[in-house]
């Protein structure tokens, strides 16, 4: 029987090793010798915490195709080495101003901004190196339909895209579609592009690719939805980092149109939907079930 918690730890110990032994010294240096606090300043922002939620789904995906786990874990490495990044810059001054990051300074407070800048733009970088490397899959063109998706997941039209939006929303308002948009790019876009590379990983078919797309799209805005919840509900010490900040901020989440008992029951709805997609895959889709279902239980 499929055991969630199981599977949630041994990636996050996998991928917490992974990070600690790429993110050195010898790994990052070349043509030039890397200068140790840039690395330092990235391993402050990548290691000792986080869920590892995006490499789960990918590697949860990968695994209804039989892929092995070591493939799953490379590919899975570069898409939180761009979660990574992202939160590094979203902690910035210019950006969402936050001191704690996972119960911990953020990389700007416990460095300075143009080293967290820097860390940001050197894990960005290495995650496409990551993704370019034959040890993440023999075949070049999976490599390059890899490098493929999650440059769309995390650019412009994606989680980068999705922050401008939110930019620009505190500024002008939102609409209740400009929410979803924006959210869907934000914070969907990354969870959709990993699951999406774990089938891309297996050689998933376009039927299979777009049953995954329609599960990971609504894993998605469950995932934010339930940020949104947390945001409302859960104190910084739970969180590890501030919360009460959209409020504080006039900032229109979905919470703030539904109510707190209504976004619940959309996220269930959400969920739902999610899971729906899944139908097709049985038992071998148990884990991107588990997930899902996580994501409306999540305490922090």
């Amino acid at each position: 029987m499929y055991d969630f918690s199981a599977d949630m730890t041994d990636c996050a110990q996998a991928v917490e090793l992974a990070l600690a032994e790429r993110l050195s010294i010898a790994t990052l240096s070349g043509p030039g010798p890397v200068a140790e606090r840039l690395v330092a300043a990235m391993r402050h922002g990548s290691l000792e915490g986080g869920k590892r939620l995006r490499p789960l789904l990918l590697r949860q995906a990968a695994a209804i195709f039989n892929v092995p786990m070591q493939q799953a874990l490379t590919a899975g490495l570069a898409v939180e080495m761009v979660h990574c990044y992202s939160l590094i810059h979203d902690d910035l001054p210019a950006m969402d101003d936050d001191d704690l990051r996972r119960g911990r300074p953020t990389v700007h407070k416990q460095y300075d901004e143009a080293t967290a800048i820097l860390a940001g733009d050197a894990l960005l970088t290495e995650a496409f190196a990551l993704l370019a490397d034959p040890q993440c899959h023999p075949d070049p063109a999976v490599r390059i339909a890899l490098v493929t998706e999650l440059a769309r997941g995390s650019g412009g039209g994606g989680m980068v895209g999705g922050q401008m939006r939110d930019i620009e929303g505190e500024a002008g308002g939102f609409s209740g579609h400009d929410i979803a948009t924006m959210q869907a790019m934000k914070t969907g876009a990354l969870i959709r592009a990993s699951v999406r590379m774990g089938a891309i990983l297996g050689g998933a078919d376009a039927r299979a690719l777009a049953v995954l797309t329609a599960y990971a799209e609504a894993a998605g805005r469950a995932f934010q939805l339930a940020d949104d919840i947390l945001d409302v509900t859960a104190s910084a010490a739970t969180m590890g980092k501030a919360t009460g900040k959209d409020a504080a901020l006039g900032k229109q989440t979905l919470v703030t149109t539904l109510g707190v008992d209504g976004a619940r029951g959309h996220l269930n709805d959400t969920v739902a939907t999610a899971l729906s997609a899944l139908r097709t895959f049985g038992p071998k889709a148990d884990g991107l079930r588990a997930t899902a279902r996580y994501f409306a239980s999540r305490e922090n």
